[in-house]
């Protein structure tokens, strides 16, 4: 009798710890926040600069994120890791009772972040949200706008949360632009970049509704969202080699990853293993 070829399917190839916000140290099962337990349900997302985390108890559920500790290729990157949370605490502060922002529920270690957890999904490409959704998005966009803020963040459909209740919610705000005042946030060159970011936030917002809802779009704007703005050129222009070397950096160190965002951890992985 033939024997029975013996089929080997190779182990995905694990993140190298270096590649990970906290090398190889875990976040802890179970943190306390305001004399509260919460106990880790899941890991969302794990990758260069922070990991974040779902915990629950019974007041509920919140999101834990921290920003990197650890060294990369013999530099010290902590002070980037507190560098971030920084920013990103003081955006949360900064827009503090906004409706679509979730509140910053406290801070925790030298560079985690508690905040509250909103029940939904990341917006799809092609996905037919509520007929009001994007009304409510640009409104939220506006008022972040009025605060001399951008978001920044708005090219890819995922970074848009759509809530259970049909709304639109902004939670990541690791690279949005936010110089206060006394820090020169109101020099002209400050204030000049401030209204680039903003027309770009702008110029996305359509583009993303045309990715949804394009037939809530007129012909003029359908056109504009194809048309990229100089401004936004210019951003590409900017970051496109920098982002060009990181990803072939990343690849060499870590050829295996799995496909999608660099990061991001998949519903039917190990929980709680990072």
């Amino acid at each position: 009798m033939a024997s029975l070829a013996r089929t080997v399917v190779p182990l995905a190839k694990a993140t190298p710890y270096s590649l990970t916000a906290l090398g190889r140290r875990s976040l802890p099962p179970q943190i306390e926040v305001h004399g509260q337990t919460y106990t880790q349900r899941r890991v969302f997302k794990n990758d260069f600069f922070a990991v974040t985390a779902l915990y629950e108890s019974d007041a509920g559920k919140v999101i834990l994120k921290v920003h990197r500790q650890v060294s990369f290729l013999l530099l010290s990157l902590g002070w980037l890791g507190r560098l971030l949370a920084a920013r990103e605490r003081a955006a949360f502060d900064h827009l503090r009772h906004v409706e679509g922002v979730p509140r910053l529920i406290g801070r925790w270690g030298p560079t985690g972040l508690v905040r509250e957890y909103v029940e939904g999904h990341p917006l799809a490409r092609g996905e037919r949200v509520p007929d009001d959704f994007h009304t409510r998005l640009r409104s939220l966009v506006g008022e972040i706008h009025e605060r001399k803020m951008a978001y920044v963040d708005l090219e890819k459909c995922e970074n848009v949360l759509v809530g259970d209740d049909g709304r639109p919610y902004l939670f990541d705000f690791q690279i949005s632009w936010y110089l206060p005042r006394r820090w020169g946030g109101e020099l002209w060159p400050a204030r000049k970049l401030r209204r680039w970011f903003q027309a770009g936030d702008r110029y996305h917002l359509v583009k993303l509704q045309r990715r949804t809802r394009p037939d809530q779009l007129s012909a003029e704007q359908l056109a504009f969202s194809y048309r990229r703005p100089w401004y936004v050129h210019l951003h590409g222009l900017l970051t496109r080699p920098l982002t060009w070397c990181r990803r072939r950096v990343l690849d060499r160190v870590d050829p295996g990853h799995k496909s999608g965002e660099r990061g991001r951890v998949a519903d039917d992985e190990v929980i709680g293993v990072l």
